[in-house]
């Protein structure tokens, strides 16, 4: 029997078996950061972009983007999200949006690719809607925060 999780006795890809596996309560909070021209984000603040409301976009894709996680990667397992909260921070000094996803579930695993799948897109999603006009953008320090539940327990990134 192969020692690696996701590998079948043949040596071949396999998503783990996790139905013996007890449903707690869990939660995973990712982030990530759009660095940008100065003026890219004043347009952005103040609503001036071709496109629309980068943020509201923003944050509905990242919301998109956690539910359809099990379609993207590979052998993620497809789980019941029971909330998605996506907040930002705008630095104007640094020309910056700070993003944070925080999702949450009842369930056999966990939320993680799920919480940095939802940062992921919303840079994305920013980078799309501003492209246009700045093509330099930086997306930046996709990370895990932290997480809670199942058997590992918590964890959180030290900084």
């Amino acid at each position: 029997m192969s020692s690696f999780t996701h590998l079948n006795e043949q040596g071949r890809a396999r998503m783990v078996n996790v139905s013996e596996k007890t449903d707690t309560e869990r939660e995973a909070v990712a982030c990530s950061s759009v660095f940008m021209k100065p003026s890219t984000l004043q347009k952005i603040k103040e609503g001036t972009m071709k496109k629309g409301d980068v943020l509201s976009v923003a944050q509905v894709g990242g919301i998109m983007g956690a539910k359809k996680t099990s379609d993207l990667i590979p052998m993620c397992h497809n789980i019941f999200i029971t909330g998605v909260d996506i907040s930002f921070q705008l630095n104007e000094k640094k020309g910056e949006i700070y993003i944070e996803a925080r999702v949450k579930s009842t369930g056999k695993t966990g939320v993680e690719m799920e919480a940095l799948t939802a940062v992921s897109i919303t840079a994305l999603t920013i980078y799309d809607m501003c492209k246009s006009i700045d093509k330099e953008m930086i997306i930046s320090e996709i990370t895990l925060l932290e997480k809670s539940g199942g058997k590992s327990g918590y964890y959180k990134k030290r900084r």
